[in-house]
């Protein structure tokens, strides 16, 4: 009996430490399926469920959607928020919260860019990674803020980019706990920095 119990004991720790981390996007249907409307303060723009070793999460972004017209929606508010099923309710893992600026040019709106975002096992040790990445433009349509939020064991760590042609008012810096990330982390965000760079055209660099 004492020997049976060590297989299926070996076997389940085998199937925890061997499960894949997994990751993909919600339908409308699946969010309302799921009640995560009232997990953020504004509509959901976007949903993402995933599993790791940790458990099944679910990361929902929200934009408030201050003016919406045929030609766009500008948000002043953004929200991102990490949660788990808990006995019908929900347990917040973590949250990002930010909002238009005071800056001249005046910023008019702030989204999420989700083609930058990802949840994934950056580093293959069996837990998601997410990276959310979201930027604000002036009344000049043009980009000012640019934002690259990596959670690492519950914990952010942030790259902050001030876009402007003068050098005095243009900034890049990482959190001072960056170089407590895994290599691999590291080098990712420094590729989807530089895959920025190239395809909006963002100088995020230092005066």
């Amino acid at each position: 009996m004492k020997k049976y119990i060590l297989i299926l004991l070996s076997f389940y720790s085998s199937f925890i430490f061997s499960q894949k981390a997994e990751s993909r996007r919600l339908s409308k249907q699946e969010i309302s399926e799921r009640e995560l409307e009232g997990v953020t303060d504004f509509p959901i723009y976007r949903a993402f469920e995933f599993s790791d070793k940790g458990g099944v999460y679910n990361l929902v972004l929200g934009e408030n959607q201050k003016t919406i017209s045929k030609k766009d929606t500008l948000n002043t508010k953004i929200q991102a928020i990490c949660v788990m099923n808990d006995h019908g309710g929900f347990l917040e893992k973590w949250r990002i919260n930010d909002l238009l600026e005071d800056y001249v040019p005046k910023e008019t709106n702030i989204w999420f860019w989700t083609k930058y975002c990802s949840t994934k096992d950056i580093d293959n040790d069996g837990y998601i990674d997410p990276v959310i990445v979201y930027g604000t433009r002036t009344e000049y349509d043009e980009i000012r803020r640019v934002k690259v939020i990596t959670i690492y064991k519950n914990k952010k760590y942030v790259i902050r980019a001030v876009e402007c042609e003068l050098d005095d008012c243009r900034s890049f810096k990482k959190d001072q706990n960056w170089n407590t990330l895994p290599q691999k982390i590291k080098t990712y965000l420094d590729q989807l920095v530089v895959k920025l760079r190239k395809e909006q055209n963002l100088l995020l660099k230092d005066g």
